[in-house]
């Protein structure tokens, strides 16, 4: 089932509308499972599993399923692209989730989620340094209304009164960076080769770049304290949050813009503010019940509102 996703990779037989139809809904499908897996992963971190030790379990899984599900795809990367791949590894994996799974595991589900908003916005801007993208009036003020939302949020850390941090919510913030990077690194090679080849190098060369992190981490983690409940979060993070999920993206880069691809990840804070909300009033003295205060939602509004201008369309004049 899952090869026959890629199938139109390789076979020209689908039309545009249908491929780009199955992009939308592809990115929707990682957005709703990345949505469910701040509360699910900060769940079990750092008490019961390190979050460096948790990358390495994502990482060693997800290349072994990676490269089982790619040996029915015999396709050859040429040596002048693996540069470009270990880059990939470097940015979107290995960076992308030490990154996160360590701020996530300081901070706050909801000021992660809000954070991890910025990436559209940090694609402009890299787009424009990098790729030379045309800058308007409206996306250079949706950049500073989003930027101003992500500072205030970050600052905020230190004084909420949840389960933020400041700590947290940069390193957060640096994942949000090394993933728009990658998103932009990635999006030429997506023209040459399938996305299973793609995929299956990036975890690969990310697992390399993560062992110095995470060998240590989980040859000390205390497998004998996992609980049902551990063992099932983790089963999600890498079943889902990882492999079906990068899966999703990277297919959906084939057929749309990193920024598109970005754009859904607005869809995060939504879900996760409704799977924490639910949670806190289930739960007597839930750790997330003080996790939603009127700064945090200000914040989400700067953010959405910044992307919002960002991607209008329309007759704009360009600054550049």
């Amino acid at each position: 089932m899952i090869i026959a996703l890629f199938l139109p990779c390789f076979e020209n037989r689908t039309s545009v509308i249908a491929n780009t139809l199955k992009a939308h809904l592809a990115l929707l499908g990682a957005n709703l499972i990345y949505g469910f897996n701040y509360i699910i992963a900060k769940g079990i971190m750092p008490h019961k599993i390190n979050a460096s030790a948790f990358v390495f379990i994502r990482l060693f899984c997800g290349t072994i399923l990676f490269w089982i599900v790619k040996s029915a795809i015999k396709e050859k990367v040429a040596k002048k692209d693996m540069l470009r791949l270990v880059l990939c590894g470097l940015l979107g994996a290995a960076a992308n989730q030490l990154l996160f799974f360590n701020g996530l595991s300081l901070t706050s589900p909801i000021d992660a989620s809000i954070i991890m908003t910025s990436t559209p916005i940090l694609v402009l801007a890299f787009s424009a340094l990098i790729l030379d993208e045309r800058l308007t009036y409206f996306k250079l003020l949706g950049t500073m209304l989003a930027g101003v939302g992500a500072i205030v949020l970050i600052v905020h850390g230190n004084r909420s009164a949840g389960t933020s941090s400041l700590l947290g919510n940069m390193l957060v913030f640096l994942n949000a960076t090394a993933y728009a990077l990658y998103l932009i690194t990635v999006k030429p090679l997506m023209k040459k080769y399938n996305p299973l080849t793609l995929i299956s190098w990036v975890f690969l060369y990310g697992f390399i770049f993560m062992l110095p992190f995470g060998l240590p981490e989980i040859i000390t983690t205390s497998f004998k304290d996992f609980t049902i409940n551990t063992i099932l979060a983790i089963g999600f993070v890498v079943v889902f949050t990882t492999f079906f999920a990068y899966l999703f993206n990277i297919y959906a880069l084939k057929y749309v813009s990193p920024s598109v691809n970005s754009s859904y990840i607005y869809l995060q804070p939504v879900v996760n503010f409704v799977i924490v909300s639910v949670y806190a009033a289930l739960i007597t003295n839930s750790v997330y019940s003080q996790d939603i205060d009127i700064v945090k939602i200000m914040s989400c509004i700067l953010v959405i509102t910044g992307v919002y201008l960002v991607g209008k369309t329309g007759r704009q004049k360009s600054l550049l």
